[in-house]
């Protein structure tokens, strides 16, 4: 479980998990972090390199991961001394009221202000996306958002009379 958790964590750089996954997985993730990062402090011939990837892949069953963990991941951290990840407290999990947290490699802080206006490339405002009820609604023939059209402020269909829903919204239950 730890080997593929720290897979996940070093490919996305955060993942969802419970506090006690979370806590056994930080000082095996930083433990592979420290092997990566001594690595690249070794001369160009040396075969210490060499050696720091076999231990890392033998625990990381995945090349790309071992690859993007040495390539951009350890000379990320070379001047730091440690405490390569955080932990966020989420709150409970809804099926079982486990804790959950989220685990992140430091200095790949998501930001979702700044990856909007990245996707973008100028930030220009793009048309809303229609929901799925949206869609269903236009499908079906049902009420339109603008309430406002028959003047009255209610619930319009598209016949344009006012209707109202005498549906109840539980079964068994007005």
């Amino acid at each position: 479980m730890l080997r593929n958790q720290s897979v996940a964590l070093i490919r996305h750089e955060r993942i969802e998990t419970t506090v006690a996954r979370a806590k056994e997985l930080r000082p095996f993730v930083e433990r592979i972090i420290s092997i990566a990062k001594r690595s690249l402090s070794s001369p160009a011939g040396d075969t210490h390199h060499v050696t720091a990837r076999r231990r890392v892949a033998a625990d990381l069953a995945d090349r790309e991961v071992v690859t993007k963990l040495f390539d951009t991941i350890a000379p990320r951290y070379v001047d730091r001394p440690g405490g390569y990840t955080r932990m966020y407290r989420l709150g409970h999990r809804r099926g079982d009221a486990a804790d959950l947290a989220t685990v992140e490699l430091v200095g790949s802080e998501y930001d979702p202000s700044l990856a909007d206006k990245g996707a973008e490339g100028g930030g220009e405002d793009k048309p809303k996306k229609k929901t799925m009820g949206d869609r269903l609604r236009g499908a079906l023939g049902g009420r339109r958002k603008d309430a406002a059209a028959d003047g009255k402020g209610g619930r319009v269909d598209a016949r344009g009379a006012g209707k109202k829903v005498t549906t109840p919204r539980k079964a068994g239950g007005s």
